[in-house]
């Protein structure tokens, strides 16, 4: 009889190595390692013929009934917005964001008003007793206390409440903090077989599950990976809680688009609706030097938002990068561009750059706005049209040239919309667009956006 294979997997993130390590290759945790036996392995081994007896008989697609169920609407536009139209009955929905960032307040907006609408909810806390839910749930309005809560942690009981209560829509805050049997809740095993246990009951009852995650400090979700993939819909409630604005990002949607974006603000009285952001961006930026409206998109709507840049001379070696609201390596990369090809010297300066009103833009289109902003706060000059910031879009290549992004024609639309008449980017690929300035390269923007005010004459 061969020995059980054995395998050595991390606690934290579910990688598993033949042999032992002291930091784990996956998440680069140390003394996470730990030793088990992989999972299938058998004692013993069979070379001889498999019975074929239990094999199951595969259907045409064509052959297969699928019964189409009214989604379950929130009564959010924007939350149903992202999730594709709202909730699919018997679908698990992840949602993952910061400690206080407003996850609990969302779900429970939710939950009150579907259970308005005549729909049985519960909810579930193994964080939080149910005086303090109640005190929470106050603020959002009398509908809220009418929702059906319990504080427990235990899975066979929560399985077991849904299963007498039969709820439309159920919340588990958080994931998390599930125990199964006497194991430690949070640990890879534990998650994995309380998402499953959910799962098995969400689909055999019609039961929408909204998970409720934490994620790390990185800010990825925690737990490990495959819970992501046990999931029907991955959502990131983003934003800083010292700011007004939250954004809640689709990154994985089996029943609708993703990157679709929901754009919300933390008041007294819980979250409300953004339903246009474009207009609250552009009403509050400034036509300063360093400042320039980037027209954006946020899955299938344009989204303007103001990019800012200081750049200020410094002694320091290296000089400081700071990037808030786009990514780092981007913005690395978009100055060596302008250093190489545009001539915008800024080896002896330290650079900021900020998305107002911490909203965060990952698209490659955002490149020209981070360049445009840098090169204005650097030559000092106001890039601006009719008294507004100069709107822009599009990517930067390593070359100096500028790429297409698409949905030219509907960044344009939304920037003529608040009244910015002239829109930099790189030329369509197709035909023309009304009231769009194309340039091949990024020193033919600079140069149309007039920002050459220190800049050398390789501009």
């Amino acid at each position: 009889m061969a020995k059980p294979r054995i395998e050595h997997v991390c606690t934290e993130c579910g990688h598993a190595a033949l042999t032992w390590q002291g930091k784990c290759p996956g998440c680069g945790a140390w003394n996470t390692l730990e030793k088990r036996a992989a999972a299938g392995s058998k004692g013993g081994t069979s070379k001889g013929p498999r019975s074929h007896a239990g094999a199951a008989t595969p259907t045409p697609l064509r052959a297969v009934e699928a019964e189409r169920s009214a989604r379950v609407l929130s009564g959010i536009a924007e939350f149903d917005r992202v999730l594709g139209g709202g909730m699919v009955p018997g679908s698990l929905v992840l949602l993952g964001g910061a400690p206080g960032i407003g996850k609990s307040t969302l779900a429970s907006m939710a939950l009150s008003n579907i259970h308005a609408s005549g729909a049985p909810t519960l909810y579930v806390s193994g964080e939080e007793s149910a005086a303090q839910i109640r005190t929470r749930a106050e603020r959002l309005g009398e509908a809220a206390l009418d929702v059906h809560v319990i504080a427990e942690n235990s899975l066979d009981a929560v399985l077991a409440t849904v299963e007498a209560e039969r709820p439309a829509v159920c919340v588990i805050d958080s994931v998390q903090t599930m125990a199964v049997g006497e194991g430690t809740p949070g640990s890879v095993a534990a998650v994995r077989e309380a998402t499953a246990g959910l799962m098995d009951v969400a689909k055999r009852l019609d039961v929408t599950m909204l998970l409720i995650g934490h994620v790390t400090k990185e800010g990825s979700l925690a737990g490990p990976r495959a819970l992501e993939h046990l999931v029907d819909c991955v959502l990131h409630f983003e934003g800083e809680r010292e700011r007004t604005f939250r954004t809640l990002r689709a990154v994985k949607n089996r029943f609708g688009a993703t990157s679709e974006t929901g754009v919300f603000e933390m008041r007294e009285g819980g979250l409300v609706e953004v339903a246009d952001a474009s207009a609250r961006f552009v009403g509050e930026a400034s036509p300063a030097p360093g400042s320039v409206i980037l027209c954006s998109m946020e899955g299938t709507r344009p989204l303007l938002v103001e990019v800012q840049a200081l750049v200020n001379p410094t002694e320091m070696v290296p000089p400081r990068r700071t990037a808030t609201g786009v990514d780092r390596n981007r913005l690395a990369l978009v100055l060596a561009v302008l250093t190489r090809h545009a001539g915008v010297s800024l080896s002896a300066a330290d650079v900021f750059v900020n998305v107002a009103g911490g909203i965060r833009v990952d698209e490659p289109g955002a490149d020209l706005a981070v360049a445009l902003a840098v090169a204005s706060a650097h030559s000092g000059r106001a890039l601006e049209t009719e008294g507004r910031p100069l709107a822009c879009f599009g990517e930067v290549g390593l070359t100096g040239e500028l790429r297409y992004v698409a949905h030219a024609e509907r960044r344009v639309a939304e920037a003529r919309k608040f009244g910015l008449g002239r829109v930099i980017a790189p030329r369509p690929a197709e035909g023309s667009v009304d009231g769009l300035a194309a340039s091949a390269t990024l020193a033919d923007a600079v140069r149309a956006a007039g920002a050459r005010g220190r800049l050398s004459a390789a501009a």
